[in-house]
């Protein structure tokens, strides 16, 4: 047949089955009984009343013809399996759970993978999926002889990097175009709860629309007469008017992050108190990132009865949770949003407006078990005047160099005519393509080399996959693996509630004690952990073990959840890494432990000569224009403010921050990079005064305090040095070695050093 469909757009309001009902069609379709391999994202709870209708449509116009229909049904045929996206991790594992309770299901996260040979439906996230064409381009375990293959993708309106990238990959990649051109038996659906399906479908040439309606009451939409000058103020308000007031029906606030929930909650609870108990229990139950799990799960906890619950939430409940018992929703109309200028080399986390997609999506949380109400805390003008119509997508405002990576692993060269849906800022390329070519991932032809082509097998950004590869050179592997995999977890580690801010940064410095920089710091919290789990960071976190994990990760305020995705990270790294290194490390380990052992026994010091010691450093960073960048106040490092410093990352939120800092010594640049930065031009730069600095500058902290920068290379990376104040960003370490000046001391002095 000529008329095959290879795409399919679907839209569907919430509550039409997206998520949860279209796998187990195609399952009731044969696709997993005989071998039709199929990848779908994740929809949400459906009308069985269309079952018929989409069954009929999948046989109809995906199916292949009759005779290969025939083929399907073949004794020989091999067991399929349904694969379902989701942008995020929670949505996966919650829908998963949903649909486990009808029938067999795994799922797939970035530490987890929960399936088998039997697996019947697969939920993944979007990012997985990826990685599995990164390792298999051609999908070769999702297909056969006798198989056909679907993918779907689902919340695609949410329009992640990792959503952009499959789609492109899809449509027009050398590597994957005759997985959507020429194999008849690969079916592509994309699933979106917004109407913004004719641009999905013409990108797909014209890709036909099927369009699912929703289970969806009435919400009324109710805008203030005046823009609110404190909209948490508001809000809080607006709960209370409708607790006294109004019918039985939980409530949904939206605020931008952890802060603002946090100052929500406590004076709710402060203003229920002096409004006494003749008034019936408001409930607040807080969701965000860094919330424990524990504390998470009582969102999904029902409602007591003569009780109302409110929900004080991230735009994480704008689609990926689906929470019962929702009548009212208030909408102050802002999201903190994550933006990456390339010419800084800056990320700035800001609170900005939401979107008019993203609104309709709110006022639909209200409306999906009967009638609802929407307050939204601005104006109708606002509303049409002031918000765009949809969200900028995730690969317009985010550092490419990750992607660019990933393009090249799979053979994509030519970046600038790839078919994005949306294209990235041709900038953003350009300071991508810079960056790799600085870290030896490209060469002068902008080709991959073999460096590069090892960076893009570690799931980390590709600062931190070069420090990993570079770390092998320094004999100092399980430091840089475990920091890398602290800094891949993001600013969750140290877990820091409102109501005990004080003990938990008190908690948080006694990693930092001898004033080490934050990456020493991190290494020490994760060590300690470490020494809980006996010394292994790959023992498995069950039964007993678990406990006592959670527990001393509490006790010393460590995010439970951050630091087991850590210990994941860290045996992910290991994994790549390859089995032979780490048991080579492992022996390593044993033989200084044994070591240690005999000269603890002969009253032999094991560090003697710890005046001497220096940490070699390594860093990159993208800063290439003048900014004024502060030490974060999370910082170690914040009251100290030494002359030279590297840093992680460079954020924009109240001030330019400089995140995870730790000392630098301007030797190392020399040991490190003689092949680009002399000795004589490092102390040519600390001996500049403010009168005679070069054109490029940073001023750090207070401007009294700047001195100046110079642009130098490190191990391949560009990054500026500075007098006063410096950043360079991304540290890796080597361990603990003495410098020369130390090891000719302690050889004349005829002692034994360990390394």
């Amino acid at each position: 047949m000529d008329s095959f469909i290879l795409v399919l757009v679907i839209v569907g309001e919430t509550g039409s089955g997206k998520t949860t009902q279209i796998p187990q069609y195609l399952h009731e379709a044969g696709y997993t009984k005989q071998g039709k391999v199929l990848q779908l994202p994740v929809p949400e709870v459906g009308l069985v009343f269309y079952r018929i209708l989409f069954v009929q449509l999948l046989v109809h116009s995906l199916l292949i013809s009759p005779s290969f229909i025939n083929t399907v049904w073949d004794d020989h045929s091999y067991p399929g399996q349904v694969g379902c996206t989701q942008p995020r991790r929670v949505a996966a594992m919650s829908v998963a759970a949903r649909v486990s309770q009808e029938m067999g299901v795994g799922y797939s996260i970035r530490f987890e993978d929960c399936t088998s040979e039997k697996t019947i439906l697969k939920y993944m996230t979007d990012g997985m999926l990826l990685r599995e064409i990164l390792s298999e381009p051609n999908l070769a375990s999702y297909r056969s002889a006798f198989s056909a293959s679907v993918l779907m993708v689902d919340e695609a309106h949410e329009r992640t990097l990792s959503t952009d990238i499959l789609f492109g990959l899809l449509k027009a990649s050398d590597i994957l175009y005759d997985l959507i051109k020429f194999r008849s038996d690969l079916k592509l659906l994309i699933s979106s709860a917004t109407l913004d399906a004719e641009k999905f479908s013409d990108y797909f040439g014209s890709a036909p629309i099927f369009k699912i309606p929703g289970r969806r009451y009435p919400v009324e939409i109710h805008y203030t007469k005046a823009p609110e000058a404190d909209y948490i103020d508001a809000a809080i308000v607006t709960v209370l008017q409708i607790h006294v007031t109004q019918s039985p029906g939980d409530i949904l606030v939206f605020l931008t992050g952890q802060e603002e929930i946090e100052t929500a909650e406590e004076i709710l609870k402060h203003r229920m108190r002096g409004l006494g108990t003749k008034i019936a229990e408001l409930i607040i139950c807080p969701i965000y990132a860094n919330l424990p799990t524990e504390l998470q799960s009582k969102i999904f906890e029902p409602t007591p009865e003569g009780a109302r619950k409110v929900v004080l939430a991230t735009n994480i409940a704008e689609t990926s949770l689906t929470i019962d018992g929702i009548k009212y929703v208030i909408d102050p109309g802002f999201s903190k949003v994550k933006s990456y200028n390339p010419r800084t080399g800056m990320e700035s986390l800001l609170i900005n407006p939401i979107s008019k997609a993203s609104a309709m999506q709110r006022a639909g949380r209200s409306g999906r078990t009967g009638p609802g109400k929407c307050f939204r805390l601005y104006t109708l003008y606002n509303f049409h005047k002031d918000m765009d119509d949809n969200t900028v997508p995730e690969i317009q405002r985010t550092n490419l160099a990750n992607v660019v990576l990933i393009l090249k692993s799979l053979g994509i060269d030519d970046l600038v005519n790839f078919d994005f849906i949306d294209p990235p800022p041709a900038e953003s390329l350009i300071k991508a393509l810079e960056l790799l070519f600085a870290l030896s991932a490209l060469n002068k032809l902008g080709e991959l080399t073999k460096v590069g082509r090892r960076m893009a097998e570690f799931p980390l950004d590709p600062m931190l996959s070069k420090m990993i590869v570079a770390s092998d050179k320094y004999k100092c592997s399980d430091e840089a693996i475990t920091i890398a995999a602290m800094l891949s977890i993001g600013n969750s580690i140290f877990y820091r509630p409102k109501d005990k801010q004080v003990h938990a940064d008190n908690a948080r410095m006694n990693f930092h004690l001898g004033n080490v920089g934050d990456h020493i710091a991190l290494l020490r919290a994760c060590s300690s952990v470490f020494t809980i789990l006996g010394g292994n960071a790959i023992t498995p976190l069950n039964g007993v073990m678990r406990i006592i994990f959670r527990l001393y990760a509490t006790d010393n305020d460590l995010e439970p959840d951050s630091m087991q995705d850590m210990l994941m990270y860290v045996a992910l790294i290991f994994v790549v890494l390859n089995a032979d290194e780490v048991r080579s490390m492992k022996r390593a380990r044993d033989i200084r432990d044994q070591l240690e052992g005999l000269l603890e026994r002969v009253e032999i010091e094991i560090t003697s000569n710890m005046n001497e010691l220096d940490v070699i450093k390594k860093a990159i960073t993208s800063v290439k224009h003048p900014q004024r960048v502060h030490v974060h106040p999370s910082s170690g490092l914040a009251q100290i403010l030494p002359r030279w410093v590297v840093y992680h990352e460079l954020v924009l939120t109240t001030k330019e921050y400089m995140r995870q800092v730790t000392e630098l010594k301007p030797e190392w640049l020399v040991e490190i990079a003689p092949h680009y930065y002399q000795l004589k031009d490092v102390e040519d730069c600390m001996s500049m005064s403010p009168s005679s600095l070069p054109l490029m500058f940073l001023s750090v902290g207070n401007q009294e305090n700047a001195k100046g920068s110079r642009p130098c290379i490190v191990d391949g990376g560009e990054f500026y040095i500075y007098q006063g104040v410096t950043a360079v960003v991304n540290a890796g370490f080597r361990s603990m070695i003495p410098s020369e000046a130390g090891q000719q001391k302690e050889k004349q002095r005829n002692r034994r050093q360990i390394i």
